[in-house]
């Protein structure tokens, strides 16, 4: 429960009142919470602070003594899931509305547990595309009831967790979490949320978290952070006050309670030491040591590499000498992390020496050279050549290199900036597929509509799925362009075009029975499993099928036939709003 709350007096007259009630009933049923009776809870605000304000101090200590564990019972109470969908202590999780998307709250219940699990076991294994991502995102975070058969709530709501997780947008998993209130409940979301936070140095978006939180926190990990942010933000009696209570729960951690001492003011000893068993930790050491220094090895975590960037603690590294080939390599492990600069790595590469044989016969000597070696002549040769053919087969050679041992994302960033300056008409065939799996291509969506009114569905037609049509206006412009096209014998519709009318048939739009001669349905395209879920009403399923099937792809870049398919199956489940999407993205001609 949020320490602010926790000081309003008005809090404190209604738990007093209960306080008294709980005292007089006492002689029939003795209750006491916490096993800490009056003269305890004045003997702990005694030795808490030597503050003259008795009374603030009162309050926080009964309201954590007495309601603390009685809340989190009710807590636990309101997010116990019941198998029973229909009862009202159901608690739904999620984000969205199910009305945002054209779904529905009963979304999940016709969904078989058995089969989610190896649907969502085989997108965990797969890079999904934006399009695919923002389909599963829908179909995870909308507010719907659980699944039923074979999958409990807990299962249910870890998979969300998990993808949140892989997803790591940081924005909605803090969302997730808060508006739900499962900030202790989904302790291993959080964890990595505030890890995150603090891992990019932005501790106040970390505590935010829990200042803001008016839920118990149990999980220890939480807790601590918990204590740490009130310090942080300068309330250090309520900090001591919580630390206090746990440990009369039996709270111990000798590491923890030294660097809280020093960060409290209560001791100015520095403690040198430094766990790096978690975040946490380690930040604590940082904090409780003005003179901190430490030096990354091979086995420290990725997220304590990534820390030591964001608060620039790897300085040491600026100094290192190019005979260091071990820190070197640890350098491209942090770079392909994403936990160092490249342009830092390539910086210490041209400090290399290399004789004026090597540099000319570069392509054949480098092979003579250790791996890191070889990278920094092949890098050093790039920046002296001048033909550009030459410089892209280097270029393709020093990808290689760090492919080679696992490192193809240290030399991510750079390589684009090489790539933008060239010209792809000039590019050999040979190397225009490694041109074209490096280079950012520009996204379709950033390109402009260009209207064809002469080809269905690129005509402005298509502005129906953007709402810029009354169904009476689409209605009448559809048939007179149907009936243009049956009067054009050498008008074929095209899959797009019968993708475009089918649409629109979906949605209840009137075309005329003398056009249905002019393409035939054939649903017999849509797989079998995804048909078995359009029949059962399966949305959340058949929703996670379709980001399966779009998988790495842009939905734009589709075969014919997958779209087709994906189009009819969000037809006929009467899911519109994201069929809109798709289609705006699959319809009109973009230049």
């Amino acid at each position: 429960m949020k320490i602010s709350r926790l000081l309003s007096k008005k809090n404190f007259s209604i738990i007093f009142i209960i306080l008294i009630g709980f005292n007089s009933y006492a002689e029939d049923k003795p209750v006491d919470i916490w096993n800490l009776d009056k003269k305890q809870t004045e003997e702990n605000i005694s030795t808490t602070n030597n503050s003259t304000d008795n009374k603030i101090k009162e309050e926080i200590v009964i309201n954590e003594s007495s309601i603390y564990k009685s809340q989190n019972k009710k807590n636990e109470d309101e997010i116990r899931l019941d198998q029973d969908l229909t009862s009202s202590k159901v608690k739904i999780i999620g984000l969205y509305d199910p009305e945002d998307y054209g779904l529905d709250i009963d979304m999940w219940l016709n969904s078989d547990g058995d089969q989610l699990k190896n649907l969502i076991s085989k997108l965990n294994k797969i890079k999904l595309s934006d399009d695919a991502s923002e389909i599963v995102n829908i179909s995870m975070l909308t507010n719907a009831y659980y699944p039923k058969k074979n999958i409990s709530n807990e299962e249910f709501l870890k998979f969300k967790s998990d993808w949140l997780i892989k997803n790591s947008n940081l924005d909605l998993i803090e969302k997730f979490l808060v508006n739900n209130e499962i900030i202790d409940v989904d302790y291993k979301l959080t964890k990595f949320l505030v890890d995150q936070y603090l891992s990019n140095a932005e501790i106040e978006k970390a505590c935010n978290i829990f200042l803001n939180n008016s839920t118990p926190i149990e999980n220890e990990y939480l807790s601590k952070f918990n204590i740490f942010c009130l310090i942080n933000a300068n309330r250090k009696n309520e900090a001591q006050l919580i630390l206090d209570l746990k440990r009369e729960q039996g709270f111990k951690n000798k590491y923890f309670e030294t660097k809280i001492n020093f960060l409290l003011g209560y001791t100015s000893k520095i403690d040198e030491s430094i766990s790096e068993k978690t975040l946490l930790d380690f930040h604590l050491a940082h904090k409780a040591n003005p003179k901190f220094t430490f030096e990354p090895t091979e086995n420290t975590d990725k997220i304590i590499w990534k820390y030591l960037s964001s608060f620039n603690l790897l300085n040491t590294f600026q100094e290192i000498q190019i005979s260091e080939l071990e820190k070197i390599s640890m350098i491209e492990k942090a770079v392909h992390n994403k936990n160092y600069p490249e342009k830092d790595l390539l910086q210490l590469y041209k400090r290399f020496q290399f004789n004026i044989n090597q540099l000319l016969n570069a392509e054949k000597t480098y092979k003579l050279l250790s791996n890191i070696e070889a990278r920094a002549l092949i890098y050093q040769k790039i920046l002296l050549e001048s033909e550009m053919v030459e410089k892209f087969k280097l270029l393709k050679i020093l990808k290689d290199l760090f492919k080679n041992d696992n490192l193809d994302q240290a030399f991510d960033i750079e390589l684009k900036k090489f790539l933008k300056d060239v010209d792809p008409t000039e590019i050999p065939d040979n190397l225009t597929s490694f041109y074209y799996t490096n280079i950012k291509i520009q996204d379709d969506q950033d390109k402009k509509i260009k209207f064809n009114n002469n080809i269905l569905h690129q005509s402005k037609l298509v502005n129906y799925f953007n709402g810029d049509f009354t169904k009476s206006r689409i209605t009448k412009d559809i048939n007179n362009f149907l009936k243009k096209i049956k009067k054009d014998k050498k008008y074929l519709l095209s899959k797009r075009d019968i993708i475009f009318i089918e649409s629109l048939k979906a949605d209840g739009i009137e075309i005329s029975e003398k056009y249905n001669d002019l393409y035939k349905v054939d649903n017999s395209e849509i797989p079998t499993d995804i048909q078995v879920m359009i029949n059962n009403n399966e949305k959340g399923t058949a929703l996670l099928r379709i980001a399966e099937v779009i998988g790495q792809d842009k939905v734009e870049r589709m075969d014919e036939d997958t779209i087709y398919f994906i189009i009819t199956t969000l037809n006929q489940l009467n899911i519109g709003l994201i069929r809109n999407k798709i289609l705006l993205k699959v319809l009109p001609l973009k230049v």
